[in-house]
């Protein structure tokens, strides 16, 4: 009896400890994010290497810029993972639809490519930024093989830093819009001849980085300073500046309404931010000319934040949210409903120092907008990284915080992916993950499956489809083709206005701007309805349409 009661007990204690270790087990998530969202492991090396960006096309695939050869000048490549050919552009594909990729290719790899950070994909025209060049291979037959490469702007300092040219997305407005760091000067000329120049007293990084300088005049005769957020067109023509004076905007994000937002790294200080950029904005990170760091400028009375961003200055736009150290990355805002009503609208931002991604929900205020509450939408750690500091050898060898975002995207299904570069450190133009590894994470609703659909673009009807695409640049391709068959399209383009999506409508008033006297007449009725919103997007569509 004596020794039935003690087997029963040790049972009972094996039974004890193993409930409590697969509760320990359950604490542990992929991921830590919402509770009525969850993560799964799309993709992994070796399918891909090092993402630095991603993008998505109309098929739902994943296109991928990998930095294998990042800061060779740091890193030994006989002891790291190095393409000798260059670095390369992959495309994924999840072709059995069980929400994972199970294929991948090279679409190019090419000399030029040195740590590439953007991607675009429009049409069948690949945007990859990769400073001093914005390059764009066309692939003419749809074999997923680059037809022709073009050079189409040139002259951006920054070459294989990752204060230089970042990713190309499409605007609502049909135009391209752009970002650029701090790493100049950039000296480039637009395919109508306009020159921009743009400096400050920024140098190093990289043995490449060596002379730069503020007070340079672009043809505009405006002194442009530091990093950029720049919009041009299809053909690279008209390159304008919309707003100057960053550290290192890693990306810039459109939503359809047609508002701009990014994050900037800070100095390695508690300055990281992000924000609503404001048209014609100074960010305030040198003085006005560029000849001056914040440093410099600096009064006795003034803590790091305010100084950092000149928000004493006259003349600089509000800072936006204040996030603390760390090293953000890419930006996108959920205009779907495919994850729930609650998240549409919510801006991402990545940080691949705190390793999250940031979540906030933006309300109008005044002429700009609060941001509200921060939180750390998706996120490695159990608790909040606030101490983060990108050398910290000990932190960094907690492999839970090996997880770097470097871009979030919206999928044509409506999924978030999430790149993850995945090394001990960020920052210091270092890494020490000498195999290149990387994942591709997918962000769904819990227990509900979502399926990218099938997009014809040779029809109206898909056309249409396609303009209502969770994946900006996609959506951009549909516009783009719309906007070509001119007003027989305008009865279908006004349904979209009674959508009860807002961000479907901003789409609608965009093209019908773009489909000739009539449709621009059906725009300027909208001036005066009662949704104030739809009065902002009539504005600035015909503003765009009829300068």
């Amino acid at each position: 009896m004596a020794m039935r009661t003690q087997i029963s007990f040790l049972l009972l204690l094996c039974f004890l400890v193993s409930c409590n270790r697969g509760s320990k087990e359950q604490e542990r998530p992929l991921l830590f994010l919402p509770d009525d969202l969850e993560a799964r492991l799309w993709a992994e090396s070796p399918l891909f290497n090092n993402p630095t960006n991603i993008d998505v096309d109309y098929r739902g695939r994943i296109w991928v810029t990998e930095a294998v050869n990042y800061r060779n000048f740091n890193n030994d490549s006989t002891k790291v993972l190095h393409h000798a050919k260059g670095d390369r552009v992959m495309i994924l594909e999840d072709t059995d639809g069980d929400g994972k990729a199970d294929a991948s290719k090279v679409f190019v790899e090419d000399k030029d490519l040195v740590s590439p950070l953007g991607i675009a994909v429009i049409g069948n025209r690949v945007f990859v930024s990769c400073s001093p060049n914005l390059i764009v291979y066309t692939d003419e037959n749809g074999d997923d093989v680059p037809d022709k490469k073009e050079i189409l702007l040139t002259g951006f300092g920054g070459l294989d830093h990752d204060h230089s040219l970042h990713a190309v997305v499409g605007g609502p407005d049909g135009n391209l819009y752009f970002n650029t760091g701090n790493a100049g000067p950039h000296v480039v000329t637009d395919r109508s001849g306009w020159t921009l120049r743009s400096g400050s007293v920024y140098t190093g990084g990289t043995p490449y980085n060596t002379s730069n300088h503020g007070n340079m005049k672009s043809d505009d005769g405006k002194v442009w300073v530091g990093g950029l957020a720049l919009r041009m067109n299809g053909r690279g023509e008209q390159l304008r500046v919309l707003a100057h004076n960053f550290r290192n905007a890693f990306e810039l994000a459109v939503d359809s309404r047609g508002d701009l937002w990014q994050n900037d790294n800070d100095d390695q200080v508690v300055a990281c931010r992000t924000t609503w950029l404001m048209e014609g904005g100074n960010a305030g990170y040198f003085s006005a000319d560029g000849t001056r760091t914040w440093q410099a400028d600096q009064r006795p009375w003034q803590e790091v934040f305010t100084a950092h961003w000149h928000q004493d200055d006259p003349g600089v736009m509000p800072a936006g949210d204040n996030a603390g150290a760390g090293s953000p990355t890419g930006v996108v805002v959920n205009e779907s409903d495919a994850l729930g009503s609650r998240y549409r609208g919510v801006l991402l931002s990545a940080d691949a120092g705190r390793n999250v991604i940031f979540g906030y929900h933006p309300q109008k205020q005044r002429s700009g907008y609060d941001l509200g509450r921060r939180e750390n939408f998706i996120t490695s750690l159990g608790e909040d990284n606030t101490g983060y500091v990108w050398n910290d050898s000990a932190g960094n060898a907690q492999p839970d915080k090996w997880f770097r975002p470097s871009d979030v995207a919206v999928g044509t299904d409506g999924a978030i992916y999430i790149a993850d570069w995945y090394d001990p450190v960020v920052g210091g133009h270092q890494m020490q993950d000498s195999l290149g590894y990387g994942r591709i994470y997918r962000i769904t609703p819990k227990g509900r499956a979502l399926g990218a659909p099938r997009l014809d673009l040779s029809t109206i009807g898909g056309k249409f489809e396609a303009l209502r695409s969770p994946a900006v640049n996609v959506r951009y391709t549909a516009f783009q083709q719309l906007a070509g068959e001119g007003p027989t399209i305008i009865p279908a383009a006004k349904k979209l206005l009674s959508e009860t999506n807002p961000y479907f409508q901003a789409r609608a008033i965009w093209l019908l701007a773009q489909l000739g006297d009539a449709g621009m007449r059906e725009v300027v009725k909208l001036l005066y309805d009662n949704d104030e919103e739809k009065r902002l997007v009539a504005f600035r569509a015909l503003r765009q349409a009829a300068p």
